[in-house]
């Protein structure tokens, strides 16, 4: 792509623009009065240096394209009244072009209403003062079609920069959607891995054995099997030394429900390892027949809920209807206090432990 310099495009509309105001000038003889061109000469020199003024938006303000717009629409009243439409005028004409090129640069800035105004108002003057056969001779036409130039080129460009804009939204959401896509590919893999690291070796034990396990054996499958379970379900309330916790808890008989519910996905690595550490010591520290750990909601204070039950009977399988409440911990995402169910408030007021 080759890049066309601002600075020059400034730079030829200054030179066009200075060019029709030496052609007034050097005409001054032509007019009757030359005090309505000298006037005309200066709207439309204040006019083209306001416009071509360096901006940080290339589109110009409202107030700048009315100007332009009541400049354009000035310039001809004002130095034709001067001319007689019967005799040659000769470079006397020259706001034809000076209002084709302030038209242009109005146009260019984002205006093109008031661009094809300006021209509009220049053609049917030029009807109404010299008859429909001005406006080729005077260079009307020519006036037109710069304008109509540049709106095409305006409106390509606007084109241009909203499909630019849509592809690089586009390939955006193309790469999100592979992230997202390979993470879950990783996740799969990460997961089968540390699955067949788990129950390859009981698995190939129950083959060898054709499925005829000891007792201990099958307590060994099910403690496996919600190893795994918290692999899938747990995904970020696990460290080694949760999952330690963990499977003590379980060998004692208590039952062990791990859900994370991405409450801590966005959680600094330090924030976690200090929250999961306090999360192992309320594991460790409980006595609870039932324990449930289930991350809080993303943004609030609390980052990991554990609630330890009970069993009424005696029996951890039993319903949780009927299960008492041992603790119920709170752990928030900042400034955590190390805790244990030593010192966790039960409904009743009392401590565990006191």
């Amino acid at each position: 792509m080759i890049a066309v310099p601002r600075w020059l495009l400034v730079a030829l509309g200054a030179l066009f623009s200075a060019y029709h105001v030496v052609l007034g000038i050097t005409s001054l003889d032509v007019p009757a009065s030359p005090v309505p061109t000298l006037v005309a000469l200066a709207l439309y020199a204040f006019a083209t240096t306001m416009s071509l003024w360096p901006a940080k938006d290339m589109r110009m303000p409202l107030w700048m394209a009315v100007f332009d717009l009541a400049v354009a629409v000035a310039l001809p009243l004002l130095v034709t009244s001067q001319l007689d439409p019967a005799e040659p005028s000769g470079y006397a004409t020259w706001y034809v072009a000076a209002v084709g090129t302030l038209m242009t640069i109005v146009a260019a800035r984002a205006h093109l209403v008031a661009a094809w105004a300006g021209v509009v108002v220049l053609a049917v003057q030029t009807v109404v003062w010299a008859g429909p056969m001005a406006l080729g001779t005077l260079g009307v036409i020519g006036s037109i079609v710069w304008v109509a130039i540049t709106h095409m080129l305006t409106s390509a460009l606007a084109k241009a920069a909203r499909d630019t804009r849509a592809f690089a939204r586009a390939e955006r959401e193309a790469a999100d959607w592979q992230a997202a896509q390979d993470a879950h590919l990783f996740e799969g893999r990460l997961r089968i891995a540390q699955t067949s690291r788990i129950a390859a070796p009981m698995l190939r034990r129950i083959i060898e054995r054709g499925g005829d396990l000891s007792d201990a054996q099958r307590r060994e499958c099910r403690m496996l099997e919600a190893a795994i379970r918290d692999e899938i379900r747990g995904r970020m309330l696990l460290d080694d030394d949760v999952r330690e916790r963990v499977r003590e808890a379980r060998e004692r008989g208590a039952i062990v429900s791990l859900l994370d519910e991405g409450g801590i996905d966005e959680m600094s690595d330090e924030s976690r390892a200090s929250v999961l550490s306090q999360l192992a010591d309320a594991i460790a520290s409980s006595r609870a027949d039932r324990i449930v750990a289930r991350t809080a909601a993303a943004g609030g204070p609390t980052a990991v809920t554990v609630v330890g039950l009970l069993a009424a009977s005696g029996e951890a399988g039993d319903e949780e209807d009927d299960d008492e409440v041992e603790f119920w911990l709170e752990i928030p995402r900042e400034a955590p206090v190390r805790a244990s169910t030593a010192g966790i408030a039960t409904p009743g007021g009392d401590t565990p432990g006191a």
